[in-house]
Formats: structure tokens, C-alpha cells, sequence
């Protein structure tokens, strides 16, 4: 099964770190490093706010190509 969640490429895109994201969702970077390695995800509200923190589409942060 693919992984679908593509939050580490889009920081990396972006040129942000885990713990920059974490800052700025009020989350533990340890959680956010989880969510990085698909060990769990953030729930629909929190990709959201990471979507418009990175200001991208929500679709990028779970799709494998732009759309």
C-alpha cells in the first residue's frame, strides 16, 4: 500500500522543519515527526491548517502529484 501522506516533502518543498511546524500547529514535534514517517496522521482540521500555513492546496499534503 503507498503511503499518502506527502507532509515531509511539502516542508522540505517549502524549506521548513518539523519542529517550525510543530510551533505553529500547537503540536509536540515528536508528533509531528510521526506524522511525517506515516506512523499516525493528523486529523482533517490540523491538514487544514497546515495547508494554509504552507499556503498550498490541501490536496497536495495526500496526493502524490499536484494537481
Amino acid at each position: 500500500m503507498d503511503d499518502i501522506n506527502r507532509l515531509k516533502i511539502c516542508l522540505v518543498e517549502h524549506k521548513k522543519t518539523n519542529k517550525w511546524l510543530a510551533e505553529h500547529v500547537g503540536k509536540d514535534p515528536a508528533t509531528v515527526s510521526k506524522w511525517c514517517t506515516n506512523t499516525t496522521q493528523p486529523d482533517l482540521v490540523t491538514l487544514k491548517k497546515i495547508a494554509q500555513l504552507l499556503d498550498i492546496d490541501i490536496c497536495e499534503l495526500i496526493n502524490h502529484t499536484k494537481q
